[in-house]
């Protein structure tokens, strides 16, 4: 007995020195970032900006991967399935991670499949419409979405992707029957809208500023409580007359659930680095997205969203489930 208590304690001790040894030579080869959207939307954009940064921080190429599809889910999936040695991490949001539970019930991974390792950038939520559109402002939108129920359509990123949510938080607070039109990402999505096939797009400033400064579609409303350096003419939600529309997302990072607590560590010392740089910085305000307060780096802070949001989507989107 003495002797096979002994013999555990030592498989014991040297699987942890194992760990520690690894820990302490990580990262010693590329690290594959999963973005669950096509490139160009507002996730490939910042995870593209941050990533950049990651590698000069962790001294290991950051290398973007686009897994699209069911709102993020397969790309999740893909990740939760992966080694836990801190070598295949995913970058996401409160649709990925949060909403995607209650509209996907067959998921294959839950909550607790990833571990948390950092917010990196908060973002606000647009409104957009093709450039020929009728309406001029948000009420005169609202007068026609409700004078034809069901025949403006919108497009986002995918049921379960956090365009999708500013779709659904859109349509609740004003109170309108709009068809959400899902694409594999929130670009090709802005390019229907810019080229007329769609009447418009519930997107983040990062991906549609541009083209609504360029006069590509016409902004509408933002949700957030102040104006958007970016887009100094686009009303916000109070001033447009509907202050219950409020989009508010964030993007964070996450390994397989069991990724060794230092690399974790080491993740997030190199997201912070990345999101205090000044060309992160730069990059950010030019696409009007915001990087969290130095409190707010923690692995701690981004699991509280993901609860926060568990909750607060499963009350929203209560009809948005996938058919069985």
């Amino acid at each position: 007995m003495i002797f096979r208590a002994a013999r555990l304690f030592a498989a014991v001790a040297a699987f942890a020195a194992a760990t520690s040894a690894h820990a302490q030579n990580y990262p010693n080869r590329p690290i594959t970032l999963v973005v669950p959207f096509a490139a160009g939307g507002t996730s490939d954009v910042i995870a593209r900006t941050v990533a950049e940064q990651m590698t000069v921080a962790l001294g290991q190429p950051v290398v973007i991967e686009n897994v699209g599809g069911a709102g993020g889910s397969i790309a999740l999936s893909r990740v939760a399935r992966a080694d836990a040695d801190g070598y295949t991490i995913a970058i996401g949001n409160a649709g990925t991670n949060a909403a995607a539970y209650t509209i996907y019930p067959k998921l294959t991974f839950t909550p607790d499949s990833f571990a948390p390792i950092a917010m990196v950038a908060k973002t606000f939520g647009i409104i957009a419409l093709r450039k020929d559109f009728p309406a001029k402002n948000l009420q005169e939108f609202i007068d026609y979405a409700k004078k034809n129920p069901a025949k403006v359509n919108l497009g986002h990123a995918g049921i379960g992707s956090s365009n999708f949510l500013i779709c659904k938080v859109f349509a609740h607070a004003a109170a309108v029957d709009v068809t959400l039109v899902g694409y594999r990402g929130a670009a090709p999505a802005l390019t229907d809208a810019i080229g007329g096939q769609i009447d418009g797009v519930c997107d983040a400033a990062a991906s549609v500023a541009q083209p609504v400064n360029e006069k590509l579609v016409k902004g509408l409303v933002v949700g957030a409580n102040e104006r958007l350096a970016s887009l100094p003419e686009l009303p916000t939600s109070a001033e447009a007359g509907l202050p219950e529309f409020e989009a508010q997302g964030w993007n964070g990072l996450f390994a397989p659930k069991g990724t060794p607590a230092d690399i974790i560590a080491r993740l997030n010392a190199a997201a912070k680095t990345a999101v205090e740089s000044e060309p992160v910085k730069k990059r950010f305000a030019d696409l009007s997205t915001v990087a969290p307060s130095a409190s707010e780096h923690t692995p701690e802070v981004l699991q509280q969203l993901v609860t926060r949001d568990l909750e607060k989507f499963k009350k929203l989107l209560a009809d948005s489930k996938e058919p069985k």
